[in-house]
């Protein structure tokens, strides 16, 4: 029996979050990826420690190591086959094969990360991951993703209630309301040198 609190946990946890791995690796996206982190993270003054909220197998993670090499890296991820991976990455003590919903934070870091994951998270649970983000930082976080001015469902590969678009960093910032918006900025698919989904990332931080 599953113990999973939605069904969207249980699609990322199974053969469709195996095969998202083959398709989001290689040295294409690393290179996007290096791009991307050294803009959205132009304006921050320390990370010495992040967590990556659904890492899959750390493509992420890998370009902030490369970014901030001395940084130490832990990441959450619900899918068993990419938590393997991961582990190989950053030391499988530093990972948490288990969903967000479940993750309990031990400590905080500079920087929690989240990225093409909220939008894939079950409307009704956002309350919940947005907790989890705040608690495990001191400082900054980072959300990238699908964004819309309002809630919309939309199909994502052919499936119903597995992709939804909204104001997270809004919704994030109405909720905690010592954070501040440092930058934000959009992403594009269409980018001559450096494409990545057309993501728009916020720059939030605490507080101090």
């Amino acid at each position: 029996m599953s113990t999973f609190k939605t069904p969207q946990e249980e699609f990322w946890a199974g053969d469709f979050g195996d095969q998202y791995i083959n398709r989001n690796q290689g040295a294409n996206l690393l290179a996007s990826n290096l791009n991307f982190f050294t803009k959205a993270l132009a304006q921050v003054q320390k990370m010495d420690s992040c967590i990556e909220f659904g890492a899959n197998i750390g493509m992420n993670l890998k370009a902030l190591g490369l970014i901030f090499p001395n940084a130490k890296f832990q990441g959450v991820e619900i899918n068993p086959t990419a938590a393997e991976e991961l582990g190989d990455l950053i030391g499988k003590e530093n990972v948490f094969n288990q969903s967000i919903f479940d993750f309990a934070p031990k400590g905080k870091v500079n920087l929690s990360l989240i990225k093409g994951v909220l939008i894939h998270i079950n409307p009704d649970m956002l309350p919940t991951v947005y907790e989890k983000l705040y608690e495990a930082t001191n400082r900054y976080i980072l959300i990238a993703e699908y964004y819309n001015p309002s809630p919309v469902a939309i199909s994502y590969r052919g499936h119903a209630d597995r992709l939804f678009k909204r104001d997270f960093a809004g919704e994030l910032m109405d909720k905690y309301n010592d954070l501040r918006l440092v930058d934000y900025g959009f992403g594009y698919r269409r980018d001559n040198k450096f494409p990545v989904d057309d993501i728009t990332w916020f720059l939030l931080e605490k507080g101090i």
